[in-house]
């Protein structure tokens, strides 16, 4: 989740300083869409112009950041190839969990990340029913028709989920799509109070969807179970979304573990 703008990282101990200010810098210009300039970072990180213009002027030269005409700094092409890489790697680790709800709830589970103001599916595991769901892995979608989407929504500040629609807009995938920011705003309320959300006919016709958040993931992470609505029911509901969140937690204790080992 985006830091506060007064919230410098903390030190680590035994790390490079100028690395870890690097990366700082870098996680806050994705925070601020991709794209700044170096008086809105000398604001937000704490440091000094000179210090930021020395940095930029390394990220620049290594193409991890790019200068426009402008004068701001945009994040870089080289990034990508790193982020793909790390989306595969965390799509392979997390498949022996996804299927596990498969194991236990019988349907279609995935993984999604929140990428700029896009879901992307990372990881998959089909169910072994005839009649199943299949979202390809890679695939992009807005998060306001989808349960994964939802789910990486619910704890951002409304503020932000109004910018967030306002730049995507709110098209209708079907007749049962949400697409009133004031009424996709009461659903995250209903998001957070019930610890899941759902995608009822939202995104597919004849299609239900769990999810449920990551919590504490380095980077804002969903998991969902998807499959015919006649099997995904409120009766099934009370049973699979149990699973779903136990599974959501033990996820987010492997990605912690994996930080910490990092350290």
């Amino acid at each position: 989740m985006p830091r506060s703008t007064d919230e410098p990282r903390p030190p680590a101990g035994g790390g490079v300083q100028s690395l870890e200010r690097a990366f700082d810098l870098l996680e806050r210009m994705a925070d601020a869409g991709g794209e700044v300039g170096l008086s809105e970072l000398a604001g937000s990180s704490g440091l000094p112009l000179p210090t930021i213009h020395r940095l930029m002027r390394t990220l620049v030269a290594t193409g991890y950041v790019r200068q426009q005409p402008n004068r701001r700094y945009a994040l870089g092409p080289r990034l990508i190839r790193l982020g793909e890489s790390a989306s595969r790697l965390l799509g392979t680790w997390a498949r022996p969990h996804l299927a596990r709800l498969v194991e236990e709830t019988g349907e279609t589970a995935n993984m999604a990340l929140l990428d700029g103001d896009e879901v992307v599916y990372v990881a998959q595991v089909p169910s072994r029913h005839s009649m199943r769901m299949f979202t390809e892995v890679g695939r992009r979608v807005l998060p306001h028709s989808t349960g994964v989407g939802k789910a990486l929504l619910a704890h951002l500040p409304d503020e932000e989920v109004r910018a967030l629609l306002a730049r995507t807009g709110m098209p209708a995938a079907t007749e049962k799509t949400i697409t009133s920011a004031d009424v996709f705003l009461k659903a995250l309320a209903a998001v957070r109070a019930d610890g899941y959300a759902v995608d009822d006919n939202e995104q597919e016709m004849g299609v239900r969807c769990l999810a449920a958040a990551v919590p504490d993931a380095p980077t804002a992470a969903a998991v969902s179970i998807s499959g015919p609505a006649g099997r995904v029911t409120e009766a099934a509901t009370e049973r699979i979304v149990p699973v779903l969140q136990e599974v959501a937690r033990e996820l987010s204790a492997g990605l912690t573990d994996a930080n910490a080992g990092a350290d």
